[in-house]
């Protein structure tokens, strides 16, 4: 379980980092939503570091290493301040196409070897597979990252998108400090499960997907590469009968004062305050709209406004296109 230390900090679980209590993900300056601004894109990390941001989220597949560059960018002089999450196990092809997954003990290894380079630093703070490699043990994978912590190059394990059984698993193995997961109004699946292991476990959770991709935000794919085109809730009548969806959540904002992106945000920390929302951010301007929410409470009675509104099963399409659902742990 995370601890809250006060409304702007929480502890990553029982043996974690504590932690600024709103997490920056750097995925979306890499490409994955379209055209992105490399210097706007380090220029904002570094801005939510000055602001008090702590934990930074990447993964060594985003953009094949072009997001970690980044963040090496962004940590001149600033690596002290911060702690770094890195994600592993993605395999990409030169076109950029997705061509497996890999949490051999010998694969973590070299996967984290390139990712020191890249950062530019000597440990990773918080280190975790993307997702459960279907022919890898668990206890392999987090067995050689143990390796890794006892060698000195790595801090913490992490897990990500992966089920209670494999919670337990892992952390029988290794303390781990917290699960990534997608969580938000549209996406609460890990209430039933997942969470109440993680409390039993006194494991953290780092939330990803606050915004739902954009579609709580009233955002919409753009051309160029943007993935989201492809994903269920952005596609057909279930795109339009979510956007509308949105539009009322939209006013449901404006009447307390918020932005939409607030809105998620607070709802997020009014219903798991102990655990850690992570945002993923572009541009200095999303970034301030983020911090802004720090300032945002929505009492008991908004809450249950909020999801008399937008219950669980309002929001049509799964997260992921189907082939992607079927791999996922934390799904079953």
């Amino acid at each position: 379980m995370t601890t809250a230390k006060s409304d702007r900090t929480l502890k990553l679980g029982a043996t974690g980092p504590e932690v600024f209590a709103l997490g920056l993900g750097c995925m979306g300056m890499s490409g994955v939503y379209g055209a992105t601004n490399d210097d706007e894109s380090v220029a904002t990390i570094e801005a939510a570091i000055d602001a008090g941001v702590t934990l930074i989220d990447t993964g060594d597949f985003y953009a094949m290493g072009h997001n970690e560059m980044l963040v090496r960018r962004a940590l001149v002089s600033r690596r002290d301040k911060v702690q770094i999450s890195v994600k592993f196990g993605a395999m990409r092809g030169p076109d950029g196409s997705w061509v497996g997954f890999d949490a051999r003990p010998a694969a973590v290894k070299n996967f984290a070897a390139y990712s020191l380079k890249r950062l530019g630093v000597d440990v990773i703070d918080i280190y975790r597979p993307a997702r459960l490699d279907p022919v890898v043990p668990i206890e392999d994978t987090v067995g050689a990252i143990a390796e890794l912590v006892k060698a000195g190059y790595v801090r913490h394990i992490g897990l990500s998108e992966v089920g209670a059984e494999t919670i337990r698993k892992a952390h029988a193995v290794h303390p781990i400090v917290d699960l990534q997961i997608e969580y938000s109004l549209a996406s609460r699946s890990p209430e039933a499960k997942i969470f109440p292991v993680l409390a039993e476990l006194g494991i953290s959770a780092t939330l990803y997907g606050v915004f739902s991709r954009g579609l709580l935000t009233g955002s919409r794919p753009q051309a160029g590469g943007d993935f989201r085109a492809f994903l269920p809730r952005f596609a057909g009548d279930a795109g339009k009968a979510n956007a509308d969806r949105v539009a009322k959540l939209g006013q449901f904002a404006e009447q307390r004062g918020m932005t939409r992106a607030q809105l998620a945000i607070a709802w997020v920390r009014a219903k798991q305050p102990g655990l850690l929302p992570v945002v993923g951010l572009k541009t200095k301007s999303q970034l301030a709209d983020a911090l802004g929410a720090m300032d945002k409470v929505l009492s008991a009675a908004d809450v249950q406004a909020l999801e008399a509104l937008a219950p669980a099963s309002a929001f049509e399409g799964t997260r992921y296109a189907a082939e992607q659902m079927k791999h996922l742990d934390s799904e079953r």
